[in-house]
């Protein structure tokens, strides 16, 4: 809805008011309170000129010149806020995220870095564990932190303590890993009286002997007259004046009687014989490793070597009860009675 344009040269009819319009739709010419309605042609005038008729030219104001030398001060642009709030000030950017090529560029990189720096966090690590270990064997093995201060001998009579001990000759001062475990068993186990014997560590500075005496289970008599205690094994360990209570007598006819070999045939006929026959013993007496002979009442009984005790027992027990004067058990398959 464009208003009709005034032009040079054209009259505008007044319309009386409260006339219809005609024509058109233009709209009804309202005298302005004041000022005459300007014609076309002072219309025309402020349109090339520019400025409206009738009002008065806008007189410029000189800009102050800047001194010689001094540059012009520069216009600060103020920003404009909202009703009632502060101008805000200018907003962080946000961090770019790289991605597609620029993304697989990255990650390629950080690979690439890694590869570079794994020999030497290899070679950094392996320093560091040879250093560990290297710490950990001079501690061990040769540093007087762990040296020999103590040595305890266990499981035997107090009066078996210092013997043992000083033939076990452990330096005190060595690192407890070097002591050679097996060599001062082989030291102790040459004593007589102990029967087994074994080393132990105990961290962090003491040597734990475990020795094992002999038991005595029965006593021979040599031909001189002197007695020997031997085990259940047929070892002749400790050399004593009375026989230990309890412990049987056993007789050797000459100094092969003495053997091991010996005396593990008496020890075999004393541990197949029956509670009900022990005491009916009166003598044993061992002339060989193959010639043992007991005296059962009046009855001479040879037993012969170690072998079939069972058999040769059995036979002799079914042999006694004719009362004879000689039972030869000795070969179990032919026994002999006189």
């Amino acid at each position: 809805m464009s208003r009709p344009s005034d032009t040079p040269g054209s009259e505008r009819t007044a319309r009386p008011a409260g006339a219809p319009r005609t024509g058109g739709m233009s709209r009804p010419s309202q005298p302005r309170s004041g000022s005459p309605r300007p014609s076309s042609q002072d219309r025309a005038g402020r349109s090339a000129s520019g400025t409206r008729p009738g009002a008065a030219p806008k007189a410029s104001t000189p800009r102050a010149s800047a001194p010689h030398g001094s540059a012009p001060k520069a216009s600060t642009p103020r920003a404009s806020a909202p009703n009632g709030s502060a101008p805000s000030g200018p907003r962080p950017s946000r961090p770019t995220v790289p991605t597609g090529l620029a993304s697989s560029a990255a990650r390629f990189q950080r690979r690439a870095q890694d590869v570079r720096r794994r020999p030497l966090r290899l070679l950094l690590w392996s320093g560091g564990t040879l250093v560990v270990l290297g710490l950990l064997i001079w501690l061990v093995a040769f540093s007087p932190v762990l040296a020999v201060r103590t040595v305890e001998v266990v499981g035997v009579p107090a009066s078996e303590v210092a013997p043992i001990r000083a033939l076990a000759r452990v330096p005190l001062g060595e690192p407890l890993a070097r002591v050679d475990q097996d060599l001062v068993a082989a030291r102790v186990a040459e004593r007589a009286t102990v029967a087994d014997v074994s080393i132990e560590r105990s961290w962090p500075s003491t040597l734990v002997i475990h020795a094992s005496p002999r038991v005595p289970f029965l006593v021979v008599k040599n031909p001189q007259g002197q007695l020997k205690v031997v085990d259940a094994e047929g070892v002749a360990y400790a050399q004593v004046t009375t026989a230990p209570a309890g412990v049987p007598t056993v007789n050797a006819a000459s100094e092969a009687a003495l053997s091991r070999d010996a005396l593990g045939a008496a020890v075999s006929v004393v541990k197949v014989l029956p509670a009900g026959l022990q005491h009916r013993v009166s003598n044993v007496t061992v002339s060989s490793a193959n010639l043992v002979t007991l005296k059962l009442g009046k009855t001479t009984v040879v037993w012969g070597g170690n072998n079939d005790p069972e058999r040769k027992l059995a036979i002799m027990t079914a042999l006694l009860r004719s009362a004879p004067k000689v039972i030869d058990v000795s070969a179990p398959d032919t026994p002999v009675t006189r």
